[in-house]
């Protein structure tokens, strides 16, 4: 049994562990041994965490078009530092056009 200490507690390291998100172009299937995205781009990624519940821990990635004009996306992952700690690859989404924003929304829940 875990319990709610442990759950708000395990939240709160990622939270603060947390510190950085990357986009890409790569589409291949997640292994738990990735340590970086398959094919990542050089866009500039703005990240927001927020913990609104002891046990969900919500990650925002926010990536202006300009920063991928053109570009298909097919991946999103977050860091601590440089170890991939969640990586998730999609159907594509775009090309995106400089007046867009691409948000790609992580929900990690402690059960």
């Amino acid at each position: 049994m875990i319990t709610d200490d442990l759950r708000t507690f395990v939240v709160s390291q990622l939270k603060t562990a947390i510190d950085s998100g990357k986009v890409g172009m790569g589409g291949n299937s997640t292994s738990p041994a990735a340590t970086s995205l398959d094919v990542p781009s050089t866009a500039s990624v703005n990240l927001t965490k927020d913990s609104s519940t002891e046990n969900i821990l919500e990650v925002k990635l926010s990536v202006a078009g300009s920063a991928i004009p053109g570009k298909v996306i097919r991946e999103a992952g977050f860091f601590d530092g440089s170890e991939l700690f969640g990586r998730e690859s999609f159907d594509g989404v775009g090309p995106f056009s400089s007046t867009e924003t691409l948000e790609i929304f992580f929900i990690i829940e402690v059960e």
